[in-house]
């Protein structure tokens, strides 16, 4: 049987920008690495992927860099990348779940997150590093400061609400009634819900984005989350 998905993902407008971004990161001197964290170690089958340094400058200070929820590293920090690899080595990973890094383990809580980006990090021979972690990867990233103070440096957190209390949600500070609705929001599954989360990221939304744009996106980005 013909299968139309293989002919759209080879004229895949959001596959084509996956590869120019895989492309400008090797560009900037980064390289694709997938390291197994589950050798030696008690936790479940982990693989992390992460763009590290080819050639990295011990006399640079380190930087992780953390993407958010919904996102994968290249998309999030793509624009931004040649701002940091001159000043620092530069460290960009997939987290769990998302993109080319995967695990068996059921736990889903950023301390595991953390632990694994621990473990990630000392595999390339990093024991001090500064983060910056956007929404998500903020809070990924402050679990990491708070378990292991002694490898971090600095740390920036962007739009990462870590002092949200269950107040805040009792008292109306998000427009989703639950969780399972803010899931089908950041991990759309459907042009509707891809609209509505551009309504809720930009302060002035996108609109009339074609639907086979929107599908494009969700079949190359959203599929495997």
């Amino acid at each position: 049987m013909f299968d139309h998905m293989k002919l759209l993902r080879c004229f895949s407008f959001t596959a084509s920008r996956d590869w120019l971004f895989r492309q400008s990161f090797a560009n900037a001197g980064l390289r694709s690495v997938t390291t197994d964290l589950s050798h030696g170690n008690s936790i479940a089958s982990t693989a992390m992927h992460c763009w590290i340094p080819k050639s990295p400058n011990r006399s640079k200070p380190n930087l992780l860099l953390l993407h958010g929820f919904g996102a994968n590293a290249m998309w999030q920090y793509g624009e931004h990348l040649r701002a940091f690899t001159g000043r620092f080595n530069v460290y960009v990973p997939d987290l769990l779940f998302f993109g080319l890094s995967s695990t068996s383990e059921p736990n889903r809580t950023e301390s595991f997150q953390a632990r694994c980006l621990m473990r990630l990090m000392e595999a390339h021979g990093v024991q001090r590093m500064n983060i910056v972690g956007i929404s998500y990867g903020g809070f990924v990233g402050y679990s990491l400061a708070a378990q292991f103070p002694e490898n971090v440096e600095k740390l920036v957190l962007c739009c990462a609400g870590v002092c949200l209390e269950e107040k805040d949600m009792e008292d109306g500070l998000f427009k989703v009634p639950n969780l399972e609705e803010a899931t089908g929001i950041l991990i759309p599954q459907t042009p509707e819900k891809l609209k509505e989360l551009i309504r809720f990221s930009f302060v002035k939304p996108i609109k009339g984005v074609p639907s086979f744009f929107l599908w494009d996106f969700i079949d190359v980005m959203c599929r495997s989350l």
